[in-house]
């Protein structure tokens, strides 16, 4: 199984619930094509570098699976049809992105069991 990572941008019209509805609707979805979510963030209300539907700002998210390739069409066949989704990238996480991601989540967990994340 290969590894995937998938960022996508929520319309900023949304309020919190429905962004954790649209979340956890995309992450059943992966799980319902037969991936395995290893990890998920939300990245919050960000700033676009330029306007998107007229919009400039939008909820970001990050989810990380695990997954044969055949997923990847069908989870953007469903970003594509879901309105709420103003952008997304899928990328396949080699070796390096994958160390990288790791040291990433533990600085994080460490971050929050100190209240202060750095992130280089």
């Amino acid at each position: 199984m290969n590894c995937y990572e998938t960022v996508f941008i929520l319309t900023p019209v949304l309020s919190d619930d429905q962004a954790k509805e649209a979340v956890h609707k995309f992450e059943s979805d992966i799980q319902s094509f037969g991936g395995k979510i290893r990890h998920s963030e939300r990245w919050g209300l960000k700033k676009l570098a330029y306007p998107i539907q007229k919009k400039t700002t939008g909820f970001y998210y990050l989810i990380e699976f695990e997954g044969e390739g055949t997923i990847i069409n069908d989870l953007e066949i469903s970003f594509k049809r879901d309105e709420r989704v103003m952008r997304f990238l899928t990328i396949k996480m080699d070796e390096d992105h994958q160390a990288y991601a790791e040291k990433r989540r533990a600085k994080i967990a460490e971050g929050k069991a100190n209240t202060k994340v750095e992130i280089n």
